[in-house]
């Protein structure tokens, strides 16, 4: 009877091994294939694809600021509104400006009349050199004249030094009727009325106060959809505080953050695809490598961590991978800043250039919302000085008769602008005359 018990204790145990070595040779077969399907998932997949779900869309948030300050009197945009560049968003009161602008007229026309008196003052002067020139020959020849004659006795001594006095006085009045010539032609310059400087800078506060009239009317500086208005009616606003802010949906991005163990092969211009969580698998993105970012996350934190210390753990830091988006995709299914993504960028080619080797040749945003037409005010500047540079009648006349010769010696006007030295004229004692004549004497000098 212990025969057939043995025996089936053999065959169990039997059994027993034979299962074991099926298992065991199934869990070989399976670990394998496990092996074999993850080492071509990582040949065909892994080793070409670097995927994150760490993804979002990003792009240029422009801020609307006013240039100049006011009270909000109207509000043009809203919420998801579109707008074009140039297109009005806010309107200020007017009247501050308006104000402003009209004193600054007023003071271009006070500027151009001041300086037109002294161009008039500058031909009076010319006409006074002219009259001390004309005073100063007439001098000069009557003490010719009195000293020949004081050398036949037929003047006295005295008489001669009353000469040679008015001489002295006509040319110290033409030498200070010099200085005050070339002063006056040093304020006027070789320039005209519309020219002279302080007209010119009257003509620029003209045109200060126009372009602040001109940008109590708030514009787009680009084409997109508003977001964020804080802006209210009635509120006084200053230059420089933000109203509101345009999205332009045709420059959105992605920002994707990989691990740096994945950022190896990954160069600028690699193949992106893009899968957004708000349309789902049915749309695809296409998109590039724009640049890789110089930093983790991390180290441009507001409160960066501080790893030098007693209890240190390391964890895999994330780098920011900057993506560009295909504009035409973006149009056919718009995106909005701050939606996931999940991006998997193709980095088989890695022959690109991880960072960028020259620098941008045009600019990332341009903007002519702010060019303001200014010929209206050109014209405007041109007209007030026109209408407050023509001299009144009788100036007129005055400024005719020195031009046509009337009064003398203008012909030296130009030669008169600086002091011309005129010599004193020596007093000689006259010649005693021979006869009974009483003799004439030397003239006493004035105590």
């Amino acid at each position: 009877m212990d025969a057939p018990v043995a025996t089936t204790s053999a065959s169990a145990a039997q059994l027993m091994r034979q299962r074991r070595q099926t298992w065991l040779a199934a869990c070989t077969v399976a670990v394998l294939v496990v092996a074999l399907l993850a080492t071509a998932w990582w040949w065909l997949y892994a080793s070409r694809y670097q995927s994150t779900d760490d993804a979002y869309v990003a792009g240029d948030l422009v801020t609307v600021m006013p240039q100049v300050s006011g009270t909000v009197v109207a509000i043009d945009a809203d919420e998801t509104d579109l707008v074009h560049a140039g297109q009005e968003l806010v309107r200020l009161d007017t009247t501050d400006a308006r104000i402003a602008l009209a004193d600054a007229e007023q003071q271009l026309a006070r500027t151009v009349r001041q300086t037109r008196t002294v161009f008039d003052n500058r031909d009076q002067l010319s006409a006074v050199v002219g009259q001390r020139r004309a005073e100063l020959d007439r001098a000069l020849a009557d003490y010719n004249r009195r000293k020949d004659l004081a050398a036949t006795g037929a003047v006295s001594s005295e008489e001669v030094g009353h000469a040679h006095d008015a001489l002295n006085a006509a040319r110290d009045a033409l030498i200070a009727a010099q200085k005050n010539l070339a002063a006056s032609a040093a304020l006027v310059g070789h320039t005209g009325i519309a020219d002279n400087p302080d007209v010119q800078a009257a003509a620029t506060q003209v045109e200060r106060a126009w372009l602040g009239l001109q940008r109590t009317s708030v514009r787009a500086p680009v084409t997109g959809y508003v977001a964020r208005r804080s802006v209210q009616l009635g509120e006084r606003i200053a230059p420089g505080g933000p109203l509101m802010a345009i999205v332009p949906l045709e420059r959105l991005r992605v920002d994707a953050n990989f691990r740096e163990v994945q950022l190896k092969h990954m160069r600028i211009g690699q193949p992106v695809t893009l899968i957004a969580d708000l349309y789902g698998g049915r749309v695809e993105y296409r998109g590039t490598v724009a640049g890789l970012g110089l930093g983790t996350g991390a180290a441009f934190a507001l409160l960066p961590a501080q790893n030098a210390t007693g209890n240190w753990i390391k964890v895999v830091q994330r780098v920011p991978v900057r993506i560009a988006l295909d504009p035409r995709q973006l149009a056919a299914h718009p995106l909005r800043i701050g939606l996931s993504m999940h991006a998997t960028v193709d980095v088989r080619d890695d022959s690109g250039q991880q960072l960028a080797r020259a620098p941008r040749q045009e600019p990332v945003l341009t903007t002519s919302a702010y060019d303001i037409d200014r010929r209206e005010i050109a014209a405007r500047i041109e007209q007030i000085v026109s209408e407050n540079e023509r001299a009144p009648q009788a100036a007129r006349e005055l400024a005719q008769r020195v031009r046509s010769g009337d009064l003398r010696h203008e012909a030296g006007q130009a030669e008169s602008l600086r002091p011309q030295p005129v010599p004193r004229a020596p007093l000689q004692p006259p010649v005693q005359p021979s006869g009974p004549s009483s003799p004439l004497r030397p003239r006493r000098p004035s105590t």
